[in-house]
């Protein structure tokens, strides 16, 4: 099912502190959603929120959600290595990225 219109979707990779734990996502609104991740529910058992992963090292920008759930299926399915090698093209020093958005 297409959507109408066009619209911001995008898809992102997190970390956390140290860079030893990468999680991949997909939201409309990628500075609200970092905020989200960033000062979760009290409580909450969320990945992100378990492993502190709320800095921003890598997003791409979609039109379509089709587009960018596709896309972030295909990341997830990465391995690491692959992973790296994309946030390194993108961001050469893995610099944190949440004041940029």
């Amino acid at each position: 099912m297409k959507t109408l219109g066009n619209h911001n979707y995008y898809v992102y990779i997190l970390t956390n502190k140290v860079k030893t734990v990468l999680y991949t996502g997909v939201t409309n609104n990628l500075k609200e959603r970092i905020y989200y991740h960033r000062n979760p529910l009290p409580f909450s058992k969320a990945f992100t929120t378990k492993y502190k992963c709320f800095y921003l090292l890598y997003y791409e920008h979609f039109f379509h959600i089709d587009d960018a759930i596709k896309r972030e299926k295909q990341i997830k399915g990465w391995s690491r290595e692959k992973k790296e090698k994309l946030i390194t093209d993108f961001n050469s020093n893995w610099r944190f990225m949440n004041d940029d958005v």
